[in-house]
């Protein structure tokens, strides 16, 4: 499995990622972003990515699941890169401010209640205790982040290869 990065990006750069013509320029522009750390700031998710977005959805990977606005910490927004091989996801400034307040109402009980409707058999053998603390280890971050991101009024693009 990828690693997962979410990027504070401002709106000149999410108008770019927006008109770009097709999937090899939104990679393009995501690269850039990477290395010249365009925008706010970032969040690594790592691997947790996965597991954050099926426990704050309905335990399922994809991403019509679940319901707004917790569905689109991950996989919610618009999907900018066409292809299999990579995802990437934009939420406009509002979405920020809707996503990071309905995370600040997520303690640790409720992401455990939505971890334990994880499909074992879709998900995969690292599924646990351990797998769960790591998973809200990066939820916590990731808390941070959309806070943030949303006071500086930035709009948000998660990025993962497949």
């Amino acid at each position: 499995m990828s690693l997962g990065v979410h990027f504070a990006i401002d709106a000149e750069t999410a108008d770019r990622l927006l008109a770009a013509a097709d999937d090899d320029e939104v990679a393009a522009l995501v690269e850039e972003i990477e290395e010249e750390g365009i925008g706010v700031g970032h969040c690594d998710t790592d691997k947790a990515w996965d597991a954050i977005h099926r426990s704050l959805t309905d335990g399922y990977l994809g991403y019509a699941k679940g319901f707004y606005p917790l569905n689109a910490v991950i996989l919610g927004g618009v999907q900018l890169h066409e292809g299999e091989d990579y995802i990437v996801s934009l939420l406009t400034p509002d979405r920020v401010r809707d996503v990071a307040d309905a995370m600040a109402d997520v303690d640790r009980e409720a992401l455990k209640a939505g971890y334990d409707r994880i499909d074992v058999e879709d998900y995969g053998p690292n599924f646990g205790d351990e797998d769960f603390a790591y998973t809200w280890a990066n939820f916590t971050d990731l808390v941070v982040f959309f806070r943030q991101a949303a006071d500086a009024g930035s709009h948000v693009i998660f990025t993962v290869g497949q």
